[in-house]
């Protein structure tokens, strides 16, 4: 099996745990200080587990509330809270395999209507038929090979 066969298959069930998560929307005032308060915990006694100043909390608090913040932050003050930071990434179209499925059928077209069109132009136009046999062979070698061109 192709190195980046078994990387799907082992990746893909880690993707789908976060799944679930992926639907959940951050609190408005955003994770850290959300989590703070329900902890009943202050900006200073935050500030005194990450060795800083009111602040920079406060400004923390900022950036994570609006994107802007680094991992590295959110991972020191995950530890300071007493929590572990979990992070991941979820397919937008389902899965691993969706997502490459999606994007081998775009290509897989672009080439097949690329070629029937030069074909054309030298009179040698092909049926639906033909066309759609060439779309099923080229779509089922695009997912076979996983070529670079996928994510152009």
């Amino acid at each position: 099996m192709d190195k980046r066969k078994i990387q799907i298959e082992q990746l893909e069930p880690k993707l789908q745990l976060f799944k679930q998560a992926g639907t959940l929307p951050a609190p408005p005032t955003g994770w850290v200080r959300a989590i703070r308060t329900a902890l009943g915990m202050t900006l200073e006694q935050l500030a005194k587990r990450m060795n800083s100043s009111k602040q920079s909390i406060s400004e923390l608090e900022k950036r994570e509330k609006e994107g802007t913040i680094t991992l590295k932050l959110l991972r020191e003050t995950a530890h300071a809270l007493e929590m572990d930071l979990v992070y991941g990434f979820v397919p937008k179209a389902g899965s691993l395999d969706q997502l490459i499925d999606e994007k081998a059928h775009e290509l897989a077209k672009k080439i097949v209507v690329r070629t029937s069109h030069t074909m054309k132009l030298e009179e040698q136009e092909n049926s639906e038929a033909r066309l759609g046999k060439a779309f099923q062979e080229r779509l089922q070698k695009i997912k076979f090979d996983l070529p670079k061109a996928l994510w152009d």
